[in-house]
């Protein structure tokens, strides 16, 4: 009785230490589905779906930090997309399994450093300058520049996300930030290429502006629709006027090596109707100058939130490429964060 006691005792104990230890480790998360009808242009029909990441993509993962002294810290991110509404991993078949982040930065009074998988200098930027922020679904300017279909080629060179990349990050001074990103060939035949951008975001009161700028030669992870290489950036603004937010941006993308070259712009708002509910508003104009090719996308959502945690949605989205046709997509979703 008495080993069983000081067995019962130790367990304890070590399960205690244990979660000591691991007291700055955080699981955390998101999950996004939504009943849907879609069809984009371009498509033979309508379909209709319960698809997961809506609004945003959903994932899981975890992320830490430790205290190292004298103003030191070192932060990990270890977070992996999921398709909710199959249970599958990633955004698509193939993704890399911790494709969201995969890194540790070490952070102090002269900004970050960081070594791993992480976004992409066009990412923040893209997400923060429109009302539908990271929806691969329904934000029209993220459809633009990432989505590929029958009647469009994404017009961002490679992923939202790189890896085998070195990022600095500047302090926060005065409400301007930035951030320079360097990855690394590391492929097969692209040994001797590499990706590098910069971005840069001021947030002050009401005002908030933005720009980036990369310079691809690499796929990350997803295979390059743009072999020769592209140049891209972006400039965005935003204003919140109280009664409405309001959001703009324009950027172009040119090949390196032939006459590619795509111009998009958008607009956007957020009206406020309650302290828990909004009114979403975007159009995005992309144009293709070798082909003369023209999208034009507009998505009117209502969004609503049960809690801090937990909000709902309901969108509609017209979309129209030239020449090709147009479609309707409707989506009704609730996303939660854990």
């Amino acid at each position: 009785m008495h080993n069983k006691k000081l067995l019962a005792t130790a367990a304890m104990l070590a399960c205690v230490a244990t979660a000591q230890a691991q007291s700055s480790v955080t699981v955390t998360g998101l999950s996004d589905l939504y009943v849907g009808s879609m069809k984009a242009p371009g498509d033979a029909g309508r379909t209709n779906v319960v698809n997961s990441g809506g609004m945003t993509t959903s994932w899981i993962g975890f992320q830490g930090t430790e205290d190292l002294g004298g103003g030191l810290k070192l932060n990990f991110m270890l977070n992996s997309f999921f398709r909710g509404d199959t249970g599958s991993p990633g955004r698509f078949n193939g993704d890399p399994f911790f494709s969201r982040d995969a890194f540790v930065a070490l952070d102090g009074g002269f900004g970050r450093v960081l070594l791993g998988r992480t976004v992409a200098p066009n990412f923040v930027p893209t997400i923060s300058f429109n009302p539908y922020g990271d929806s691969f679904t329904f934000s029209p300017l993220v459809l633009h520049q990432n989505i590929s279909g029958p009647a469009w080629q994404r017009t961002n060179p490679t992923d939202t996300g790189w890896s085998n990349q070195i990022v600095y990050s500047t302090p926060d001074v005065s409400g301007l930030k930035a951030n320079v990103h360097y990855q690394f060939g590391e492929q097969a035949g692209q040994n001797g290429k590499k990706n590098v951008g910069v971005n840069a975001t001021y947030s002050q009161g009401p005002l908030g502006l933005t720009a980036f700028y990369e310079d691809v030669s690499i796929a990350s992870p997803i295979a390059s629709v743009l072999p020769d290489g592209r140049k891209n950036w972006m400039l965005g603004a935003r204003y919140d006027f109280g009664v409405v937010k309001t959001f703009a941006t324009y950027g172009q993308t040119k090949g390196k090596n032939d006459d590619y070259k795509a111009k998009t712009g958008s607009l956007g708002a957020t009206i406020p109707l309650a302290a828990n509910s909004r009114i979403l508003a975007a159009w995005a104009q992309s144009k293709l100058d070798q082909t003369s090719t023209k999208r034009n996308t507009v998505s009117v959502g209502y969004n609503y939130d049960f809690s801090k945690r937990t909000d709902g949605y309901a969108i509609v989205m017209y979309d129209k490429v030239k020449d090709v046709g147009s479609g309707t997509s409707v989506g009704v979703g609730i996303r939660h964060r854990f």
